[in-house]
């Protein structure tokens, strides 16, 4: 390679006898390149699939390539070397070039005919195109992929689906309330019609062994629905009277998404001319709020100029446990329908029918809720989600995404026997807590969002993990489950007292409520002491693991836990402070943290893959996505060396961060820590791009509209505690809000070089309801702090040391 990363010039001569070789020497030649162009082929259109590249790049890189590879066999290498400059195309006829000629031996080989004679040339090929590839796929711009979306944003703040082409496809997406939660996986086919799979999970209602998967849950497929009749003819192809009926054509038109999944389709009789009017099919799904039920409404809307006569079968199924298998008596899911019969429709009218799917206890008896009430209370539930803490900036991407991550953070909270939880979900995380996931991501999330539910749901979760204090210092588990009832502990130490530390302190500072802190306190007091337990000869903690279980090694000493620790005793300073506990105490957790911050650097500062960054575990040589973690808690020493490294083309994928250097493993709340961490440190611009490029891909792209768990393992579910770390991009990373009392808080807001704006509306933190505003003036930035009824607090920020606010001065 040339110093400036293309490829060296190799001699005409050689390329001209190396391609007449590949085109003229044996009859099987042809096969190859036939066999070449169809593989590009179908490297672009599966590029084009997935969303990396658009459909009009794709074309322009096939007809380049199969160009250069037809005249590279008759023309001299230097004047097509020379053409090449002159042209915008100029890279790709050189990894043309690198393909076939690294695969025939012939780079690096005198011997240009072995690539007849190579019994291994198709593993070559396949390996440099793969290779080709991921080059292209750079190319679109400041190092990312191009994006074509197939979703858009909708003026009400939802994302629609025009169903135009790239068929087939599907997705999948979860909605929760307070007993249910509703998953499904829609898609349209190749023929334009929608499929639907729901699988309905009632949290609270509990199979043996009750262990952390025990939810009750049914799956409905379209298999399950009632029949619906239009004018006698079947929706769908079914044996009627004897006769086989073909069933209606629908052809899907469009997919919203608003808190509520709706499919909208047009149905016509098969023989219907495709101009024709006819009726549109409205399918809306969603859970209940506060009811063990999720519901189906069909909206029939007659477009056409006659009455219509559309009739929906009653159908009524119940599926009962048996009791030796169910905790606290017989459990049942009951589909039942509702406004079932036959409705005749005029024209410009409408007419719903709706399907229940419910569970129940102890033989009771199912009620049947309306769901077109059910539907109001979900969507008002949805509404003051989104009223409340929201962001506002000139990219709408990122607004909307923002609105969906705290949509799914907080739909997610479930009414246990032993009080409200937030949950991951993701058909298996329900009715429990994780250290990381409740304690660490979503905890200090809801200090801020002013959501009474996501906070009474925090408390109850440190309540819990506070039950396992001991005196013995053995560590407490990393889940509690099954309402409260029970815990996990399989991996160990995972690190979990400095999560639960790190998370309670966050929390309770920024609640900014003394009584909740008081209440936290000995909690927190615990976790610490048992951390210091674990610092090893070189002054940093040890654990058994990390958050990803061995998924990953993790060595002794790993970086998250002691970054995390880090900042809960810096949290536990100030909070000890405020609380009014002995001034040495305060003092000791200042002291500890300044000997760890030292001990951070001195046992996990490393040269990694030529980054001066951090090795993530003692013995660790390739670049790990957790180096983010120092840039989290304010440790900018080898920022600039972390903020390349994270970025590099070695570690950034497609999907955000590999969990490793070479792996295509994935897991979101890597990348959404890193993103956060790199916004915090100053590296706005950078990290701006990152974000968007996210964002888009995840809010509009083939799966959305949520940050998603991990891949391969889970099939990117959403869970919702992803979308808590989302979130707090932007509280902590874009504003660079940073609790330091529980009235008292330091801001650091950066604010891009193409933006004059950005807001932070509706927080509830501190004690207090306020609006951040952040404005670019001529020579700084100006900060506000609008406080309904109560004065405004202003500042001049130049962009470096950050502005302390205190509410109660």
């Amino acid at each position: 390679m040339s110093e400036s990363g293309l490829p060296r010039p190799v001699s005409g001569y050689r390329l001209a006898h190396s391609y007449c070789l590949i085109f003229y020497q044996k009859n099987t030649i042809f096969i190859y390149s036939i066999l070449f162009y169809t593989i590009f082929g179908k490297i672009f259109f599966t590029l084009v699939q997935i969303g990396l590249i658009s459909t009009k790049l794709a074309i322009s890189l096939l007809l380049s390539i199969i160009l250069t590879h037809i005249s590279c066999s008759f023309l001299h290498l230097l004047s097509l070397y020379y053409s090449m400059l002159l042209n915008y195309w100029y890279i790709y006829p050189q990894m043309t070039f690198l393909i076939i000629h690294s695969a025939s031996g012939t780079i690096g080989n005198e011997s240009s005919h072995s690539f007849l004679n190579q019994s291994n040339f198709m593993k070559h090929l396949f390996l440099n195109i793969l290779r080709a590839a991921c080059m292209l796929t750079a190319l679109a711009g400041n190092g990312q992929p191009a994006q074509d979306n197939r979703w858009t944003i909708r003026q009400n703040g939802g994302i629609q689906w025009n169903v135009t082409g790239r068929l087939p496809h599907s997705d999948h997406i979860e909605m929760s309330g307070e007993q249910v939660s509703l998953w499904l996986e829609y898609g349209v086919d190749t023929l334009g019609q929608p499929t639907v799979r729901r699988t309905v999970i009632f949290p609270s209602f509990r199979l043996k062994p009750n262990d952390t998967h025990a939810s009750l849950m049914r799956t409905f497929t379209d298999a399950d629905l009632p029949a619906f009749l239009v004018d006698g003819q079947p929706l769908k192809p079914r044996l009627l009277n004897g006769s086989h009926l073909p069933g209606l054509r629908e052809t899907v038109g469009q997919i919203v998404f608003d808190g509520v999944l709706e499919i909208q389709s047009l149905l016509k009789p098969v023989k219907a001319a495709s101009s024709s009017k006819g009726l549109v099919l409205k399918r809306k799904l969603f859970p209940s709020v506060k009811r063990a039920a999720a519901f189906e409404r069909f909206v029939f809307i007659n477009q056409s100029e006659r009455a219509v006569t559309v009739a929906m079968e009653y159908k009524y199924t119940e599926t009962r446990t048996d009791t030796l298998l169910s905790v606290d008596g017989p459990l049942a899911v009951v589909q039942s329908t509702g406004d079932d019969g036959s409705k005749s429709i005029q024209p410009g009218d409408s007419a719903a029918f709706q399907v229940t799917y419910q569970a129940v206890r102890h033989l009771e008896k199912p009620t049947l809720p309306d769901a077109w009430q059910e539907e109001q209370q979900r969507r008002e539930r949805v509404a003051a989600i989104w009223n409340g803490l929201e962001i506002q900036t000139p990219d709408p991407v990122l607004n909307t995404a923002f609105a969906f991550a705290k949509l799914r953070a907080t739909e997610s909270i479930f009414k246990t026997k032993n009080g409200y939880v937030n949950s991951p979900g993701g058909l298996t995380y329900y009715a429990g807590i994780w250290a990381n996931d409740q304690a660490e991501y979503a905890g200090p999330y809801f200090a801020y969002a002013g959501d009474p539910l996501g906070a009474e749901a925090s408390v109850t979760a440190y309540d819990w993990f506070a039950r396992y204090m001991n005196p013995a210092y053995k560590p407490i588990p990393s889940s509690i489950i099954a309402e409260g009832t029970g815990y996990w502990n399989g991996a160990g130490d995972r690190g979990d007292q400095a999560m639960i530390a790190y998370g309670a302190a966050r929390f309770a500072l920024a609640r900014g409520d003394a009584k909740t802190a008081n209440r936290l306190w000995p909690l927190i007091e615990w976790c610490l002491a048992f951390c210091y337990k674990k610092i090893n000869a070189e002054g940093v903690v040890d654990s058994d693991s990390d958050e990803l279980e061995g998924r990953f090694p993790a060595g002794k000493a790993n970086l998250a836990t002691s970054c995390l620790y880090y900042d809960a005793l810096l949290s536990a300073a100030m909070l000890s402070k405020d609380l009014g506990k002995p001034k040495a105490q305060t003092n000791l957790y200042l002291e500890q943290a300044g000997k760890l911050r030292k001990a951070i650097e001195a046992f996990f500062g490393a040269d990694v893959a030529g980054y001066p960054t951090y090795r993530y575990y003692n013995g660790n040589t390739t670049l790990r996505s957790w180096i983010c973690m120092p840039l989290t808690v304010g440790l900018f020493e080898r920022k600039e060396g972390t903020v390349n490294a994270l970025f590099s083309p070695t570690l950034w994928t497609s999907d955000g961060l590999a969990t490793e250097a070479g792996s295509t493993v994935f897991w979101d709340r890597s990348t959404l820590y890193a993103l956060r961490g790199v916004l915090a440190s100053g590296a706005t611009n950078k990290g701006i791009d990152y974000l968007t490029y996210y964002s888009n891909r995840r809010l509009l792209g083939e799966h959305v509209p949520y940050p998603v768990e991990a891949y391969p393992e889970g099939n990117q579910r959403h869970l919702a505690t992803e979308s808590a770390l989302y979130c707090r991009i932007y509280t902590e990373g874009l504003f660079g809000l940073r609790p330091t009392g529980l009235h008292s808080f330091a801001i650091s807001p950066t604010l891009p070089s193409k933006w004059n704006f950005m807001r932070l509306q509706n927080v509830d933190a501190f004690g207090e309801k306020f609006d951040i505003v952040v404005d670019r003036q001529a020579r700084d930035t100006k900060v506000t702090i609008l406080r309904p009824g109560k004065e405004t607090l202003s500042f001049d920020w130049n962009g470096k040391k950050p502005i302390q606010v205190n509410l109660h001065q």
